[in-house]
């Protein structure tokens, strides 16, 4: 069993059905939601985890938000692991599969910039998003079972890809 699936062109459609429903939430200070990570690139596999960037004017709106985020079924983790960050996820009730996820952060988070940055870089280079592709297979094949090991094992790839991203994004 792999972590990873081809690209799905649903993907976009769906991570825009649920920005949508951020915004019907009426989240105070909720400025901007993002498309980030795997599956917002076209024709790259992916783990079928939908990921979002949702940007807030300031962290007391933030961390305001966090009932009205639970009751969209959302789990609320807090920084884990990341300073600045409230990541929250939600799984599929029926088979307990991740399916979304939101790292959340305040607008002017030099974060924000480098998500950006990164996803913009693959999207716009078919050469790099291919290299990822292979980077992210021998990673899955290497690591079938556990999600933070494969994570850690394209993770240099992907701090040396965003540093130069970061050089060239505007």
């Amino acid at each position: 069993m792999s972590l990873l699936e081809p690209a799905d062109p649903n993907w976009p459609d769906e991570a825009q059905t649920e920005i949508q429903r951020w915004q019907d939430a009426s989240l105070p200070g909720l400025l901007t939601i993002h498309h980030i990570g795997s599956t917002s690139v076209p024709d790259l596999l992916a783990k079928p985890v939908i990921d979002l960037l949702p940007v807030f004017s300031d962290m007391a709106n933030l961390d305001a938000a966090r009932l009205t985020i639970e009751t969209m079924g959302y789990e609320w983790l807090g920084e884990f692991g990341l300073p600045g960050r409230r990541y929250v996820r939600m799984d599929d009730p029926q088979t307990g599969k991740r399916i979304l996820q939101a790292h959340c952060y305040v607008d002017g988070s030099a974060e924000i910039t480098r998500h950006l940055a990164f996803r913009d870089a693959l999207r716009a280079d078919p050469a790099l998003r291919d290299t990822y592709a292979t980077v992210k297979s021998r990673c899955a094949a290497a690591h079938p079972d556990n999600y933070h090991a494969y994570g850690d094992c394209k993770s240099t790839w992907i701090q040396q890809t965003e540093a130069q991203a970061l050089e060239t994004y505007k």
